[in-house]
């Protein structure tokens, strides 16, 4: 049963890398075929038989097998280091001119021809010979090896490149959705005061887009469509408090692509945060939606404001860095301030 398994799992590997096995065969064929003409001076039928060729994919893969015996002993973690690859390859080296005497020695006493295939001259070329080959086929072997474990690397760093991103965007939208909450509960709280009908139906309106905002909260992106529609709901929320101190106003000439979840709501509600508005001067807000997504607004700062602490607005900056390489653009002058958000297409992500 173990025998089965291991001969399979050998099979699997010899399967996996086929491309790499029929290379080296065809470098041994034609190194054979060159060798013949080079020793004989004359092409024949002989000079293409395929046993050499064969015989040296053999070598090679008693060779191979030393080679990975050694990287798993002193290299087991499949990272490339140049000392320990020269320590790899030397080690390996070593032990297969050994091993190909050792082979060499009992092929030579089973058919009895010792004198002849161990003198000192056959010794010292055949050792030769088998170093050039190992060094050939070890070179190959892991060149290939550490290109095959650099591809490995690479699939199991952008694995967990996305998964750390998508976590730490969890993160962040877990920062914003108790900051929305505790801001329209204190609106509420607010209205309560002044006009329990107000309040009820806030309220009502209020459970309705909360539950966008749950659903929302598990997605990395949602179509630009569903969230220019939910920016215009939540600023009906807005008006509940203050009327026409706030005004909203939607361009829409491009609603394709897709925008990271509650980015329309975070920027409303800070310039509703940031300014004061009335009816004589209200603050106006404009969302133009053309190849960029851009949400302006006039500045009217409040009186005796705390200093911001830009926290949002960075948090926002992180999720799109982690889902585009379009910039968030953020544009301050005395009287107006502006935010210009990439709209995000699928297949950049």
């Amino acid at each position: 049963m173990l025998l089965r398994i291991t001969m399979k799992k050998w099979l699997t590997k010899i399967g996996d890398n086929r491309y790499f096995l029929l290379f080296i065969l065809l470098f041994a064929y034609v190194q054979s075929i060159y060798l013949r003409f080079l020793v004989r001076q004359d092409i024949n039928a002989y000079t293409f038989t395929p046993e050499a060729a064969l015989s040296s994919l053999c070598e090679a893969g008693v060779l191979f097998v030393i080679i990975l015996f050694f990287i798993k002993r002193m290299q087991p973690t499949g990272v490339f280091r140049t000392k320990v690859m020269i320590k790899v390859f030397g080690s390996s080296l070593f032990t297969y001119l050994i091993v190909m005497k050792i082979i060499s020695l009992v092929i030579a006493i089973l058919f009895d021809n010792i004198e002849r295939n161990f003198n000192g001259q056959t010794v010292i070329y055949t050792a030769f010979s088998d170093f050039l080959d190992g060094f050939i086929y070890g070179s190959f072997f892991l060149t290939y090896y550490y290109y095959q474990k650099n591809i490995q690397h690479q699939k199991q760093l952008s694995i967990y490149n996305q998964a750390l991103a998508e976590s730490k965007i969890h993160q962040l939208k877990a920062q914003l959705n108790p900051h929305f909450l505790f801001n329209n509960l204190n609106v509420l709280d607010q209205l309560i005061e002044e006009d329990k009908h107000k309040a009820s139906d806030f309220l009502n309106e209020f459970a309705e887009i909360y539950r966008y905002v749950l659903q929302a909260s598990d997605k990395k992106l949602i179509n630009l469509i569903e969230e220019l529609d939910f920016a215009a709901q939540y600023f009906n929320l807005i008006r509940y408090k203050y009327g026409q101190a706030y005004q909203m106003r939607i361009d829409s000439k491009n609603v394709n692509g897709y925008i990271v979840p509650l980015t329309l709501q975070l920027l409303i509600e800070n310039a509703i945060h940031h300014n004061l508005g009335s009816i004589e001067k209200p603050i106006c807000i404009t969302i133009t939606v053309a190849e960029n997504i851009s949400i302006a607004n006039n500045i009217i700062l409040k009186p005796n404001r705390k200093p911001s602490s830009g926290r949002a607005l960075n948090n926002l900056r992180e999720q799109y860095k982690l889902l585009t390489e379009k910039p968030i653009l953020i544009e301050q002058t005395k009287t107006t301030f502006l935010v210009s958000i990439p709209s995000i297409n699928t297949h950049e992500i």
